[in-house]
């Protein structure tokens, strides 16, 4: 059976599955009942696993690890100590829908959904400066696009569709277009095939070539009819120009492709095995994205929706989230049926997704361990996974504790000018290499963190406004400024036991000050004092659970 086979096989069944859902969201106007509908859909589901597995779910998370994981997950940062405070004396019980829906409204679901496509998109601009100096233009393209709740198919179908005659990512890095997604991929049909099928349709077709796939049922003839979609593109030659520096133009004429070492020419042809007409005059890169976002399409809101589900789990149904095969099978079909064929009926609204997810019971599982031996596959999602944070989400997160903010435009700056901070920490701790679940610190990260210059500013006294701000606080004492310091950095009120032996440091370092103004000879002990809490700032910055989305 081969690979176009196989695929139009599954193809026709899923849409089995899609065609008897219920009418689109046209026909019924997204309501709150939604939300909660798919997230109890989800539980359900979920505890079907958990049932036929004999496992035992771990108990709700508290209000403090809900909020920092959230806050996380669709900001890209932890909240600050007065929203930590807030959303602990808040007693509504539709407290956490609601800061979700705030969240998601605000500027920062922009920032950290930028940064997450980004990443899937252009994977190439973690190692490659070229690619990284024309990413301005693609990322404020992107942001406006989040910013605008564009739908994710209309996303998709915007950068296949997008016109390159004329057009130079390295010349005009500041335009705001996807072009960059196209130099990224050296405008090569054959990297594009790859890219666009693993990122839209998670099929990992190109081991198939050079030569038919030796673990699946893709042939070479497959890749090759797929690439030809991209055929068409070519560099303008140009005097003294080449690479990156010279123009694109694109040939509609041109629809086909010459397997490599063969005389073999193979027509633009869809995973599905079907030649499409393709419009005269139009680009064939059309026709591909009228297929591949079509709601009728499966594997394109199946990948979507798994993509989502891996972002905030850590751990795709299927995983890796970008490998859909038959030797790769769902942990829950029924699922992942389910979460794509409401992606499909909203409209492609990744939103309502992040809103139903969020929602669930599932989500909000604590990620603790009752016991060294209680542990299951985390497949079974009974438990929430510790997830690493990315590069970005612990800058962020750094700067949100310290109490610093940045714009975009600084953000672009600190990119590209390798001698700031924030350039040398992202070029540090990237690791686009390791799934969620398993970032590990290196040696390296680890010392940058207890020594460098960004954290020693954080926990400066005359640097850190958090410090500042807390240090002569009027009706503070030293419970409080310890307390103060949790809820910026972990979120959370420390324990019993963590505040005594907090409060026992500092207050070893230096008697608690008289009340009012400063006295001159006072000096000396309140620097102790300050420089104890500074220490206690420092431990609680590069302690594992600062580091962790748990």
């Amino acid at each position: 059976m081969t690979g176009a086979y196989r695929f139009s096989c599954c193809f026709i069944a899923v849409i089995g599955l899609c065609l008897t859902a219920e009418p689109s969201a046209a026909e019924q106007p997204l309501t709150p009942d939604d939300v909660q509908k798919l997230a109890n859909r989800i539980d359900d589901l979920i505890a079907e696993k958990w049932k036929e597995n004999d496992v035992v779910s771990t108990s709700p998370s508290d209000d403090a690890e809900f909020l920092r994981r959230v806050w996380l997950d669709v900001a890209g940062k932890i909240p600050t100590a007065a929203d930590s405070q807030d959303f602990f004396d808040d007693q509504s019980s539709d407290k956490r829908r609601r800061v979700v829906d705030e969240l998601l409204n605000g500027p920062n679901y922009v920032v950290n959904s930028a940064n997450f496509w980004r990443a899937v998109l252009i994977p190439e601009a973690d190692t490659d400066f070229n690619v990284q100096f024309m990413l301005p233009g693609f990322e404020s393209w992107l942001r406006q696009r989040l910013d605008e709740d564009k739908a994710y198919d209309d996303l998709v179908r915007e950068i296949l569709t997008m016109p390159v005659s004329g057009t130079n990512a390295f010349r005009n890095r500041n335009t705001l277009n996807p072009i960059a997604f196209y130099e990224s991929k050296e405008i090569k049909p054959e990297n594009l095939a790859a890219a666009t099928s693993r990122m839209f349709l998670g099929i990992r077709i190109e081991c198939a070539q050079c030569h038919d796939h030796p673990f699946d049922t893709w042939k070479q003839n497959d890749f090759w009819g797929y690439a030809a979609f991209f055929a068409a593109m070519q560099r303008e030659p140009q005097r003294g120009s080449n690479g990156f520096l010279s123009q694109l133009k694109e040939l509609f004429s041109q629809r086909t492709l010459t397997v490599p070492g063969t005389d073999e020419v193979v027509k633009a042809t869809y995973l599905t095995g079907e030649s499409p007409e393709i419009p005269a005059g139009t680009s064939a890169r059309m026709t591909l994205a009228d297929w591949m976002t079509s709601k009728d399409n499966p594997y394109f809101a199946r990948t979507a929706a798994n993509r989502v589900w891996g972002h905030f789990f850590g751990i795709g149904i299927v995983h890796p989230v970008d490998d859909f095969s038959e030797l790769n099978p769902p942990s829950h079909p029924k699922l992942l049926d389910v979460l794509a064929s409401e992606l499909v009926k909203h409209d492609f609204d990744m939103k309502f997704l992040v809103r139903a997810i969020t929602a669930s019971r599932t989500y909000q599982l604590t990620s603790s361990v009752r016991s060294a031996d209680d542990v299951t596959d985390p497949r079974l999602f009974s438990r929430m996974s510790v997830k690493g944070l990315t590069a970005e989400q612990l800058y962020a997160s750094i700067g949100q504790a310290v109490g610093t903010h940045e714009t975009f435009e600084e953000s672009q700056r600190g990119r590209f000018q390798g001698g700031t901070t924030r350039a040398r920490f992202i070029e540090e701790f990237s690791d686009s290499n390791s799934e969620p679940t398993e970032r590990q610190t290196s040696v390296l990260q680890a010392l940058s963190m207890m020594n460098g210059r960004l954290i020693n500013d954080a926990t400066g006294l005359q640097s850190s406004r958090t410090l500042a701000g807390i240090l002569d606080y009027p009706g503070f004492d030293n419970s409080r400024r310890i307390e103060t310091l949790f809820l910026a950095t972990l979120n959370r009120r420390p324990r019993p036991d963590e505040l005594e032996r907090f409060v026992a440091y500092v207050d070893s370092s230096t008697a608690e000050e008289p009340p009012g103004k400063r006295q001159p000879g006072e000096k000396q002990r309140f620097e102790k004092r300050d420089k104890a809490l500074s220490d206690v700032f420092w431990t609680l910055l590069n302690s594992s659970e600062f580091s962790l989305n748990h």
